[in-house]
């Protein structure tokens, strides 16, 4: 058998590089320490189990990162707007059910989707790129609102980005 340290070690690394969905990782490296007949069945402390929190808010951050940096936009990575705001969501809810706070990952974002649009912005104006966003301009209002972007802080013109609705 491994050592507990060397166990944890190797779950914080399975839950910071995990898909799409960190928390579900998180789960499931608690239930295989803690609680698996099959696993190590350790009592984690607070501290051990903050460690593996902050790891889902890590690679939450990094997915919401991903999908605001206008580099990604034509890779197969890119998954767009909608998907950034329903990480945000989660990333809150996940936050909010473990008692954690989402401040110091909110200005991160803010200042990733500000730059995003303007540069989105910029290159449609100039005809170097069509955009069509995959949310509405609704939906991003509310996104932009609760990471703190003001609407003066957006790009002018930014209804340009958006599809026609048929």
């Amino acid at each position: 058998m491994t050592d507990p340290e060397s166990l944890l070690a190797e779950e914080i690394l399975i839950v910071r590089h995990s898909g799409e969905i960190p928390e579900i990782a998180f789960h499931g490296s608690l239930y295989y320490l803690c609680e698996d007949p099959d696993g190590p069945q350790l009592t984690l402390t607070e501290k051990e189990r903050d460690i593996l929190r902050r790891q889902v808010v890590a690679r939450y951050r990094d997915i919401l990162l991903r999908d605001l940096n206008p580099e990604n936009r034509d890779a197969t990575i890119y998954r767009g707007l909608k998907r950034c705001i329903f990480n945000w969501e989660r990333l809150g809810k996940f936050c909010k059910r473990q008692g954690m706070t989402v401040e110091d990952v909110r200005q991160e974002i803010a200042g990733a989707l500000r730059s995003f649009l303007h540069q989105e912005a910029n290159e449609v104006r100039a005809g170097f790129r069509q955009s069509c966003l995959n949310c509405t301009k609704e939906e991003l209002a509310v996104f932009a609102g609760a990471i703190g972007v003001r609407p003066e802080e957006l790009p002018e013109g930014l209804e340009m980005l958006f599809c026609p609705k048929d």
